[in-house]
């Protein structure tokens, strides 16, 4: 399954006689929290995971937004009806970073058809395109998570990718830099990571950029193919963008996540963090 769909190939396939199962991932670092957005209207049949609660697991030493747990995963995705091999079509209501997310996750969980909602609920509702405070009841199913089946980074191991190869930072210029950090005790970033803003992915619509601009966008980083590469950000969430963009470029190999990121690494007093807009 392609890693994108536009609202009108949703709309046919909602249409269809089986229809794909929708995950509604709306969610704001300062809210107001997505279960909001969701009972205000959201896609029809579309079933609300909370990325803080389902598609995390709890803060701590490993993050802020750590892998979950893979049982606690399997029951998400069976209440959320998620059927094996069966078509899932993530969403969110921003940049498609936490859509990005949920579909890294279920890749990572073994199921791999599963695609991001291009521009997201608002590229749905813009078309006019139908929606609903109806809460679906999704028939449990019998999926099983698999976990493993994306890469993955720990601490040593992002910094072994920042030396040895190309190490992606989706945060903002200014959080990269070390000019300002809203949420984590201390500002920077990782020795020789180059800043990737997961912004730029898609444009002023919301839509994502055409593979070409970001294939140039990533050759311009470094991203030749050569070495290894890896992505991170303030805490796994926004880097899986990074993951689904390199996707789209035709990057090759998949690009590991170092789930921590920042959150993780800025935690532990004897990590170097460098400050600046260059990798240091």
């Amino acid at each position: 399954m392609h890693p994108l769909i536009d609202p009108e190939g949703l709309a046919a396939m909602l249409a269809s006689g089986d229809p794909p199962t929708v995950l509604d991932v709306r969610w704001r670092m300062s809210g107001p929290p997505g279960a909001e957005s969701y009972a205000e209207g959201h896609i029809p049949g579309a079933v609300f995971v909370d990325l803080d609660t389902a598609l995390a697991g709890r803060p701590g030493a490993g993050g802020r937004h750590p892998l979950p747990d893979p049982e606690r995963l399997q029951r998400t995705l069976r209440s959320a009806g998620v059927r094996s091999g069966h078509p899932v079509v993530a969403y969110d209501d921003a940049d498609g970073s936490v859509a990005a997310r949920a579909w890294w996750l279920l890749r990572w969980a073994g199921h791999r058809a599963v695609a991001v909602l291009d521009g997201g609920y608002a590229a749905w509702s813009a078309g006019n395109r139908p929606v609903t405070t109806t809460v679906p009841e999704p028939v449990p199913t019998g999926i099983k998570v698999t976990p493993g089946r994306m890469p993955v980074l720990d601490t040593d191991g992002a910094a072994r990718c920042a030396r040895e190869g190309v190490l992606l930072d989706a945060r903002a210029p200014e959080r990269y830099a070390g000019e300002h950090e809203p949420v984590d005790p201390r500002a920077g970033h990782i020795p020789g990571a180059v800043n990737a803003p997961f912004a730029d992915h898609t444009g002023a619509d919301g839509r994502w950029r055409s593979p070409a601009e970001l294939a140039e966008r990533f050759a311009e980083l470094g991203v030749t193919g050569d070495a290894p590469v890896g992505a991170y950000c303030g805490s796994g969430v926004t880097a899986c963008s990074v993951v689904l963009a390199l996707e789209l470029a035709g990057a090759g190999e998949w690009p590991a996540l170092y789930a921590g990121s920042w959150s993780q690494w800025c935690r532990d007093p004897l990590r170097e963090v460098i400050t600046g807009t260059q990798p240091g």
